[in-house]
């Protein structure tokens, strides 16, 4: 709890515009959780508030993330200001969107039935490109500059970084097809709240632990740093084969989601 609190203040003094976006996520997240229990409307075999609570936990952990690891990095005040900002109005736009779309009772993503709602889906994968550009900027620079950090944590965030980027090429693919199910269409049976498909492959599982692995690496090399006393040579190895075999579970739900294989069959 003590480093939850030392992130949350560092954001709010480092970045208070997107901490603010952070905390609307947060606003939305407890609205689409009243949505649920007030709302019985459902689309694709879900309730129409799932989605919007999904991302607005999703982005408010990823934009904390960006907001803490940047100051770690040599940047400029301005240059920071500029990355955490348009991660910020990116995705509460990308919010909008699907909340709005979630009131509507209508598809966010794949949704191409009228030109309004293709123009919101093609909005929606600009600010993806955006995101993934400065995804790119940061795995350029966590190689080429010294973070303000150790060289394990300063590695796992590089392997993090690395592994958001085959995540977001896992949402691409999602995208060429225009549907995130192999061997059956969209919606049907899936899991709680996730909704993955438990009778045909579905691409959302490694879509999911890709994204995430920028902050369970660290994590894990955080807590390897404090709870291992070692050389920093054997704590790197050992981060390396974590992230080596986070990297190949991912590789493997995309595999079983490809062949049309659920992640769990019920």
């Amino acid at each position: 709890m003590k480093y939850l609190i030392e992130i949350n203040n560092t954001i709010k003094r480092e970045s208070p515009f997107l901490y603010w976006v952070v905390v609307i996520h947060l606003v939305s997240a407890i609205i689409c959780i009243l949505g649920l229990a007030i709302d019985d409307r459902m689309l694709m075999g879900v309730n129409v508030w799932i989605k919007p609570l999904k991302f607005s936990i999703s982005d408010a952990i990823y934009m904390s993330t960006v907001g803490y690891l940047i100051t770690l990095y040599p940047y400029t005040r301005r240059k920071k200001s500029i990355i955490n900002n348009t991660v910020a109005v990116t995705l509460l736009i990308e919010l909008f969107i699907i909340v709005g779309q979630a009131v509507r009772g209508l598809q966010s993503h794949y949704n191409m039935q009228s030109p309004i709602d293709g123009i919101l889906f093609g909005l929606m994968g600009l600010f993806v490109g955006i995101n993934v550009l400065i995804m790119l900027l940061f795995i350029f620079d966590t190689i080429r500059k010294k973070l303000d950090t150790s060289k394990v944590i300063q590695w796992a965030i590089l392997m993090g970084w690395l592994i958001v980027f085959f995540g977001s090429w896992i949402g691409g693919q999602m995208i060429s097809q225009m549907a995130h199910n192999v061997g059956v269409a969209d919606g049907g049976a899936g899991l709680p709240l996730v909704n993955w498909s438990t009778v045909a492959g579905d691409l959302r599982v490694a879509h999911f632990f890709g994204l995430h692995g920028i902050q369970i690496v660290p994590l894990f090399a955080f807590l390897i740093s404090k709870k291992w006393h070692t050389t920093s040579k054997n704590q790197i190895a050992i981060v390396t084969v974590f992230g080596l075999l986070y990297t190949a579970w991912i590789g493997y739900t995309f595999y079983q989601a490809k062949q049309g294989m659920p992640l769990i069959n019920m």
